[in-house]
């Protein structure tokens, strides 16, 4: 399976590097989910991660028993943050809004990951390198090959495919989210080599929310649906007229992916893969 032995490649560097080292490691708060990710990645596990329980639903590699709850991304915990004595604060510029509290805990790493109208996988593959050495780890280029040489590996297998994609949130019955070419999903399906049919601007990563008979303009598109359908709207879909005259749909030609982080790292982006 693609996902697993994509998430193998990644980790198996991590479990090496971290044997090697020892059990010594920084003490890392993460605010970013894309931060997380790659340092876990990187076999350096954070301490504390905002939103944990969202953290663990979506993420891409297991996640440690143990760590602190940090709340909202948007509005840290800063007395939480403080009391787990953090050695350096990973943070995007997202956040840039909450970075004043936060050096007062600890040093904080910051990069610009998700820019609207930017492709964010080369951010992300990027961060692997920049991230290792100022956590300690000394593996970040050996994963970051192990990545691309996955993401080749895959774009290899779809040689040939020409039907364009559209890359999908299912919102409600009426409403989608679709993802352009600066999100995760369409910066990872121009690496593969696909087409996303979604060629129109977007709000930072994606569209929101998009009328469902929008659907209706892009006849020759796959479906490529992301992370669980409400049920209600399920059953809408079910049963609703415009979804089912769809041409995706006549031609069983509607796929669907589990919950993954859309605004993740490397980890996120081989998994969509």
């Amino acid at each position: 399976m693609v996902t697993r032995r994509a998430l193998l490649a990644v980790m198996a560097c991590a479990v090496a590097a971290r044997t090697a080292r020892g059990a010594t490691s920084l003490r890392i708060a993460a605010i970013d989910w894309a931060m997380a990710e790659t340092a876990l990645a990187l076999g350096q596990p954070p301490l504390a991660i905002a939103e944990l329980k969202g953290f663990h639903r979506v993420a891409p590699m297991p996640v440690p028993s143990g760590i602190v709850d940090l709340g909202l991304r948007g509005s840290p915990n800063l007395e939480a943050l403080s009391l787990t004595s953090p050695d350096v604060v990973l943070t995007s510029s997202y956040y840039s809004f909450a970075e004043p509290q936060l050096a007062r805990i600890a040093p904080v790493f910051s990069r610009a990951l998700y820019v609207p109208g930017d492709d964010p996988l080369p951010k992300l593959l990027g961060l692997v390198t920049d991230l290792a050495p100022a956590l300690g780890s000394g593996n970040g280029e050996s994963l970051r090959t192990a990545a691309e040489t996955e993401l080749s590996a895959v774009a290899d297998r779809v040689v040939g495919v020409d039907r364009a994609c559209l890359l999908l949130e299912i919102g409600d019955a009426r409403h989608v989210r679709v993802f352009g070419q600066d999100s995760l999903y369409g910066g990872t399906l121009a690496r593969l080599g696909l087409a996303n049919a979604w060629t129109e601007g977007t709000r930072f990563s994606f569209n929101a929310p998009v009328p469902m008979e929008r659907l209706a303009d892009f006849p020759e598109a796959r479906l490529v649906i992301v992370g669980q359908v409400p049920v209600q709207a399920r059953r809408a879909l079910t049963q609703g007229a415009l979804w089912n005259r769809l041409a995706a749909v006549l031609r069983g030609d509607v796929h669907y992916l589990p919950d993954i982080n859309a605004f993740g790292g490397l980890p996120s982006a081989l998994r969509f893969a």
